[in-house]
């Protein structure tokens, strides 16, 4: 833990406190996802804070008595603090991807309550154009369907269309959870024929049936790799030539190195994978990716697949 980060939990603490009088310390730590101990070495850093002056009516008032034997808080004269932190706008922003994610992801009340808490921080924080979204999920009803039976536990038939997109298999699975990588979403799911866990891209299922049977325990499903994405601080930089050094007249760019032949090093902020992919497949030879290893898997499938498509429509 960093002195920023704490500082930042301790700002956000102070206008908590306050609005929950006595509050037990297991539930403050829990709330915060931090230990015990860790609350009360924050509770006695907040014990030395205050206004400038550094007198005791200038100083946050705590019951560290109280804290450390009956486990509950009481925190006064704080009321300068009384109002928590605003996000600032690289918060709020990312705040609402995750929310239109899980939104994308999710059905029902749970959609719901995603869409809400979006609309209300998009109006709170005046973000509401500048966030775009867009993210593999499939079709609604076999997300919904899928979602139902990863919640009873039932034994499901997928259609599923392959890489090729010419060959369909019929597996029959035990659903486990919905994840996601890179703006796609996945199915992590029990197979009966292979007698493993097996991973199905949402948007390649074509059709969900239900079997009428119950699914087995197998344990928990298996995390997907990380992605690029996990691992890029949302950056990828890349090698433009020179007819498309255009991108960075409508592209924001965090740096741009220009070469004598036109060409161009560029380093990008990405929030959404989808967007590099279309990018890409837009720009085709004219660039390439220089890092991170892994960008540009999912662009140069779609390329394939729609070669693939082409020769089998059209020979």
């Amino acid at each position: 833990m960093t002195s920023q980060e704490q500082v930042a939990r301790l700002l956000a603490m102070v206008p908590y406190l306050q609005a929950h009088p006595g509050i037990g310390v297991a539930e403050v730590a829990a709330d915060y996802g931090i230990t015990r101990r860790q609350l009360l070495a924050d509770l006695n850093v907040l014990w030395m804070c205050g206004l400038p002056g550094g007198l005791p009516d200038d100083l946050i008032e705590i019951d560290m008595d109280a804290a450390e034997s009956e486990g509950v808080i009481h925190l006064s004269n704080a009321d300068y603090l009384s109002r928590p932190m605003r996000f600032t706008p690289d918060e709020a922003v990312a705040l609402l991807v995750a929310l239109q994610a899980v939104a994308e992801m999710t059905t029902g009340p749970v959609r719901e309550a995603a869409r809400s808490a979006a609309r209300k921080l998009s109006e709170a924080t005046g973000q509401q154009d500048l966030v775009w979204l867009s993210v593999s999920t499939g079709d609604e009803r076999i997300r919904e369907t899928l979602a139902s039976a990863i919640d009873r536990r039932q034994r499901v038939r997928l259609t599923y269309d392959g890489a090729a997109r010419g060959v369909t298999s019929y597996p029959e699975v035990d659903p486990a959870e919905i994840q996601m990588r890179d703006s796609i979403a996945y199915l992590q799911a029990w197979s009966l024929e292979r007698q493993d866990w097996r991973t199905y891209r949402l948007d390649r299922i074509a059709d969900v049936a239900l079997t009428g049977q119950s699914a087995d325990k197998h344990g928990s499903a298996p995390e997907l790799p990380e992605g690029w994405f996990d691992q890029s601080n949302g950056e990828v930089t890349l090698e433009l030539a020179a007819s498309a050094t255009w991108v960075v007249d409508y592209y924001p760019a965090r740096e741009i190195q220009n070469h004598p032949d036109g060409s161009a090093t560029v380093r990008f902020a990405v929030a959404d994978p989808a967007w590099l992919d279309s990018l890409l497949l837009r720009l085709g030879d004219q660039a390439r990716v220089r890092s991170p290893e892994g960008v540009g898997s999912a662009a140069a499938a779609a390329a394939r697949e729609a070669i693939e498509r082409t020769e089998t429509l059209f020979g």
